[in-house]
Formats: structure tokens, sequence, C-alpha cells
């Protein structure tokens, strides 16, 4: 009965509670890698007011941690401090990083990966929050189709944007667990960069991931 009824819940339920309800059926508690971008001496995107990406990516990577640890998930973090991962004397930080954020990835064996960053562009009238997948992933794209769905229906209805298939990120590139780059938002976007600073906007972020 039990197994009859989880169907049937999949079959009414919207896209992303079904991927929910799919994960929830496996047995064993479920790992979730959360990778907040940039840090250290790279702040990553910079806004029009001077707030750094490297520092909202990782605040809504601690909140999420804490929300995901109170369903009752495990959730690890690449980084939980101000700090970028490279190699001291490695020839390229940037490369040295992606790197060893890609093997923590690995070793925590994760379900899924959630890498969460801050957009930006020359025109400060674009904004919306984004998702980025792996071409070739068929569960990458689902997963960032269902948070695309979800960040719209609970932050911003008017954000027309679609989930987007890319081949160039190194992180999707290179790791081997389904993963999702989140671009919260616009920090070129005067007052998207605003709101990315405050604590009611970044719970609404988190609560819709």
């Amino acid at each position: 009965m039990a197994v009859i009824l989880i169907v049937a819940a999949a079959m009414i339920a919207p896209r992303s509670a079904r991927y929910v309800m799919n994960m929830k059926a496996q047995a064993g508690k479920i790992c979730i890698c959360i990778d907040p971008g940039h840090g250290g001496s790279d702040p990553g995107k910079v806004g029009t007011n001077g707030t750094k990406e490297k520092d909202i990516n990782l605040i809504l990577a601690l909140k999420l941690k804490q929300q995901l640890e109170e369903k009752g998930y495990q959730a690890v973090l690449t980084r939980d401090s101000d700090t970028d991962l490279a190699e001291e004397n490695a020839s390229s930080k940037k490369v040295s990083d992606m790197k060893k954020r890609c093997d923590l990835i690995d070793r925590a064996k994760p379900a899924v990966t959630i890498s969460i960053h801050q957009n930006s562009y020359p025109d400060s009238s674009v904004s919306g929050a984004q998702t980025f997948y792996y071409g070739s992933s068929e569960e990458g794209k689902l997963l960032a189709e269902c948070l695309q769905e979800s960040l719209i229906k609970t932050v911003d209805p008017s954000n027309h944007r679609m989930a987007k298939a890319n081949e160039s990120y190194y992180l999707l590139k290179k790791t081997s667990v389904p993963i999702v780059i989140v671009e919260c938002g616009f920090l070129s976007n005067p007052e998207e960069e605003r709101k990315l600073q405050e604590d009611s906007y970044q719970n609404l972020l988190v609560e819709a991931i």
C-alpha cells in the first residue's frame, strides 16, 4: 500500500516534488554537497555597491546547510569560511581551487551537488536567478529544471529564465555526480544586489532551493 501511495502521489505532484519524493524513497541518509563559489583572494563578481559574490555565496550556503540538516539530510560544504581552496604554491590558483572542490565533492559521494553563485552583466537592467547543468547529464538537467521552477515560483514569478545547459564550466565537466550551478541573481543590477544582501530575501532563495 505504501508503494502504491508513493506512486500515486508522484503521478499528480509537480516535477520538483516528484524528484524529492524519489530521493527520499532511497535507503539511508541522503548527502547533498553545497559549493559556495569563490572565496579568499577570489571575490567573484563585485556588485555596483561593492557587494562581493563570495560573501553572498557563503551566507546562502550556510543557510542552506542548516535548512537541509533540519529536514534530515546530510549536508557537506566545500568551504565554510572566507577562503579559497587552492594549494599555496599552485601556478594557477583558480585551477587548483576548482580541482580541490571536485576532489571534495567526489570524496563526499553526494546524491547531488549545488554550487551557489551570483551573476553579472554589462546591462544593469538584467536580473533573475538561473540554473545551469552539464549538457549530457540527464539527472543534472532534471535537477536544474526543478530548481529553476522552484526559484520562479517562490522568489520571482516574473522571472522567465530557463535552466540552461553548459559544456564549459569546469565544475560541471569534472564532477562525477549530478551537479547544478545556481546563479541566484545579478550583482550588476542595483535592485537585485540590494535584495541579495537582505536576510529575508536570502531566506526566500534558500527556501526555493
